[in-house]
């Protein structure tokens, strides 16, 4: 098993990846934010600058289609999507939620591509600061551990 056979230091090196990010730009303090933190970890992880592709969406419901794009040109070991939902008092917010996260896993799956999904959904803003940080520092890592296990599978 690749977590058997590796170590830490094995399945989380990045220093041969080229990782592709989208980030929606709606609820910009929380998303730029996911950003750094993701961006950190990426570099904490060896992942070298020059193989960091950044793109911005206007919001959740579009990061999908570039992500797909993304996927489509075939440069990239893993993608992150990063982006903020927060409920608000309409129905708006599960369709948002639900849409996002469907696109973000069919585009996953159709181009077996990783891609770590941290597009936040939250009850409000206060929740969404308290997950900023850890969820961007996560999404680097689950990238890196799933762009090697996907290459030691293949």
């Amino acid at each position: 098993m690749f977590g058997a056979d590796k170590g830490k230091a094995d399945w989380l090196d990045g220093k041969k990846l080229v990782i592709g990010i989208v980030r929606a730009r709606f609820n910009d303090d929380i998303t730029s934010a996911l950003a750094k933190a993701c961006l950190d970890e990426l570099q904490t992880l060896g992942v070298k600058a020059d193989h960091i592709e950044q793109v911005q969406v206007p919001g959740a419901l579009e990061v999908p289609v570039a992500l797909q794009a993304l996927a489509e040109n075939g440069r990239f070991d893993a993608l992150i999507a990063l982006g903020c939902i927060i409920r608000g008092e309409t129905y708006h917010f599960e369709l948002v939620a639900n849409e996002s996260a469907a696109g973000v896993s069919r585009v996953s799956l159709d181009y077996q591509l990783p891609i770590a999904n941290a597009i936040l959904t939250t009850e409000n803003l206060a929740q969404a600061q308290a997950r900023q940080d850890e969820k961007g520092r996560d999404a680097a890592r689950v990238a890196v551990e799933m762009a090697n296990l996907l290459d030691s599978l293949s």
